[in-house]
């Protein structure tokens, strides 16, 4: 088990950026899927990006081309840049880690907000 804590967000205007991270309290190296989730007010949580050990991205459609993901496996961290924001990116942003390639994740943190104004 690992304990993950976001950081990093806040109340940013329709296209401006933000960069939200996530700290895990042990090593991710044995954690082959680091990903961000994000739910927004009155919806389901949604996957926003992913990446595998071996770096390996994927990304929902409504963010690719401006949210990048990446990992560091030395700081045991994982980080979601997010650039041109819009108002529907607005949400509680939750890290979660799983040890195996697929299936449900093992752990999760307890979010950080993210508000986005037009």
């Amino acid at each position: 088990q690992v304990r993950l804590v976001e950081s990093g967000g806040g109340l940013v205007q329709a296209g401006g950026s933000l960069r939200v991270s996530c700290a895990a309290s042990r090593s991710i190296r044995t954690m082959n899927t680091m990903a961000w989730y994000r739910q927004a007010p009155g919806r389901q949580r949604e996957l926003v990006a992913r990446i595998s050990v071996d770096g390996s991205t994927y990304y929902a459609d409504s963010v690719k081309g401006r949210f990048t993901i990446s990992r560091d496996n030395d700081k045991n961290t994982v980080l979601l840049q997010m650039n041109s924001l819009k108002p529907e990116d607005t949400g509680d942003y939750y890290c979660a880690a799983r040890q195996k390639y697929y299936g449900p994740y093992d752990d999760w943190g307890q979010g950080t907000q993210v508000t986005v104004s037009s």
